[in-house]
């Protein structure tokens, strides 16, 4: 009994030695597969960036494929009695697992995203891609790589007592533990100063969860949480790729036609809201001109949206823009060309998306600061004053507009009520049996409200004569819901329904026939279409946009981008399917109900991969 005691314990022994090397040169083997992430991801400017990867290269394929080794086979290495059968075992597991690290490139690579359930049902949909055709390649692979897991723990068998004798598994561990820990020390820090290079390098590889410490830091006095919170707000998400925005430098066929440009955003409007009942102004304005019935803000979101209709760019690129500062080649145009800027806030801009990129070369202090607590009336009467000096200069001009009221319709505006009961209507004490009725006659009101700033707005053009010379663009930066969709949301930034996500667009341009347009269209066309039409540029639109010129009817699309840094949102006829940042989805019928054994289609989706990732730089 005894010594079979001793031969079971030294059976184990050199299982456990023979799993830690087998584990070593798996660990190089998924290190080789890991460079398609570094080779498909962003390459790091800095030198702490390039130590970073480095760092998390080694120390992060070194915990993924030894925490595989202690969870299941070293486990096995008690529970298998015999030598063969347990590194026949260990060679099926670390086939497994070098199978699924190759299928996760791929669909890196090819969809930027990790193994998801998203991607497990696009590769088992049977639909013809690239990414299936990849996946039919590991029907040969995979037999290779088994032999090879078999050939090498043969090896390492016969050659363990030589290897165990050079004493090198001690350093061999403390490389890969120091990297892994050193990895996340310096993402610690990256992290608390908003370190771009090193933060933006999060999600490159597979399961990666960098360690954070702002509460620790915090609690000793390392870093402000406050000053922390504004900073981030001001620099945006700081693990976004760089972009590539243009793609190419433009060029223009002429000067373009100098006519003005007019731009109001009503913030917050939803689309039926433009009534003769709600909005008389407005909607008698519609009906004169183009009137766009099937029109998508690119986001539920206050900035995302206003941020796609400037740039004609989807969301996911929001936050590399605000990295960079880099303005909308719409508005770094209209500032070649001398165009004289008006710009009037509600609120004097206040949200950073004005001043930190698409404005950042106006000084918004010349127009928007004022003594005045700031109001949408008050926006308005700058405005027509200043729109009475710059008709003294023969320059033409580009005005926007913002208007709150409508998104801030549960404060006091200052307004007489047309629907009631609303909140400003009903005593706060009063119970209502139906609060949703109270907001949405608020939301009207307010909406009432701004359509008769919208009439002051075309009554000052038509009193200076400026209507047959300029184009006026009414529109919205994303709708607001009142639970319509039953999934109790209220507002906006809660879900992607049609009542957050549809929006007014009414186009009035010179020498165009008022129109109903029942095609869908999206903010992402709004900036072409000025290019095309008022800057006459010849460079296509692929080149710096993801829209279409609003006039170009050969182009209708099978499907609208939405969504933030975060979701990505694909628009169809009928459904919607919303993706999140891990690669979980959920589609959507037109009442925003979600659709049993309902999976996007692979060729659909390839194509928004691509219009996601086109205007980042090439990987060299």
């Amino acid at each position: 009994m005894v010594a079979s005691g001793n031969n079971y314990k030294d059976k184990v022994s050199q299982l456990i030695s023979w799993g830690h090397w087998f584990s070593f040169f798996n660990i190089i083997a998924a290190m080789l597969f890991g460079t398609r992430y570094i080779v498909h991801s962003e390459w790091p400017v800095t030198l702490l960036g390039q130590l970073y990867l480095l760092l998390s290269w080694v120390g992060h394929f070194g915990f993924l494929v030894f925490g595989l080794y202690i969870l299941i086979i070293f486990p096995a290495s008690f529970l298998i009695p015999s030598q063969r059968l347990m590194r026949l075992f260990a060679a099926l597991i670390a086939t497994l697992g070098l199978t699924t690290l190759i299928l996760d490139t791929y669909a890196y690579t090819t969809l930027d995203l990790h193994l998801s359930p998203l991607v497990w049902d696009l590769l088992l949909s049977g639909e013809k891609s690239e990414l299936n055709a990849r996946w039919q390649y590991l029907f040969i692979a995979v037999p290779i790589l088994f032999l090879l897991q078999l050939v090498l723990s043969e090896w390492l068998w016969r050659k363990l007592r030589k290897i165990t004798r050079k004493h090198v598994g001690g350093p061999i561990a403390l490389v890969f533990g120091l990297c892994f820990l050193g990895s996340h020390l310096v993402y610690i820090w990256a992290d608390a100063f908003l370190y771009r290079p090193v933060t933006m390098q999060r999600s490159n590889f597979p399961l990666s969860y960098p360690m954070t410490a702002k509460t620790f830091m915090e609690k000793h006095g390392l870093i402000d949480r406050n000053e922390y919170a504004k900073r981030k707000e001001e620099a945006g998400e700081n693990h976004s790729p760089l972009i590539r925005y243009p793609i190419e430098k433009l060029s223009f066929s002429d000067q373009g036609t100098n006519q003005n440009v007019l731009i109001v955003m009503i913030d917050g409007l939803r689309s039926d809201m433009v009534s003769s009942k709600i909005m008389p102004n407005l909607a008698s304005f519609a009906d004169q001109n183009i009137n766009y019935k099937n029109h998508y803000s690119t986001s539920n979101d206050n900035t995302v949206g206003i941020f796609g209709l400037f740039y004609g760019l989807p969301g996911s690129y929001l936050e590399s823009v605000r990295a960079e500062s880099t303005s909308p080649v719409l508005v770094s145009t209209l500032n070649k060309r001398k165009y004289q800027f008006g710009l009037f806030s509600g609120d004097h801009f206040s949200s950073p998306i004005y001043y930190q990129t698409i404005f950042e070369q106006q000084k918004l202090a010349n127009h928007s600061s004022d003594n005045a607590t700031p109001s949408d009336q008050l926006a308005v009467d700058n405005w027509q004053t200043w729109l009475t000096t710059t008709l003294e200069d023969d320059k033409p001009w580009f005005s926007y507009i913002e208007l709150l009221a409508v998104q801030e319709f549960e404060e006091d505006g200052g307004y007489t009520p047309t629907f009631t009961p609303s909140l400003s209507t009903t005593a706060k004490n009063t119970k209502i049996s139906d609060p949703g009725l109270l907001l949405k006659n608020s939301y009207r009101n307010a909406a009432n409200y701004a359509d008769s700033l919208v009439g002051q707005i075309l009554a000052a053009l038509e009193a200076q004569q400026v209507l047959d010379n300029t184009i006026i663009i009414f529109t919205s930066n994303h709708g607001t819901e009142f639970n319509e969709t039953g999934t109790n949301s209220w507002g906006s930034n809660s879900n992607y329904s049609q009542y957050q996500l549809k929006v007014p667009l009414v186009i009035h341009w010179p020498n165009r026939d008022s129109d109903v347009i029942e095609t869908v269209t999206s903010h992402l066309d709004v900036a072409p279409t000025l290019m095309e039409a008022l800057l006459n540029v010849s460079t296509t639109s692929d080149k710096y946009s993801s829209g279409n010129s609003l006039f170009d009817n050969e182009n209708t699309r099978r499907w609208v981008i939405a969504g933030d840094s975060k979701d990505i949102v694909v628009i169809q006829k009928n459904t919607t399917t919303v993706v999140d940042r891990y690669g979980n989805y959920q589609v959507y019928d037109e009442h925003y109900k979600i659709k049993d054994e309902r999976r996007p289609k692979l060729s659909t989706l390839m194509q928004v991969m691509n219009e996601l990732k086109r205007f980042y730089h090439p990987q060299k």
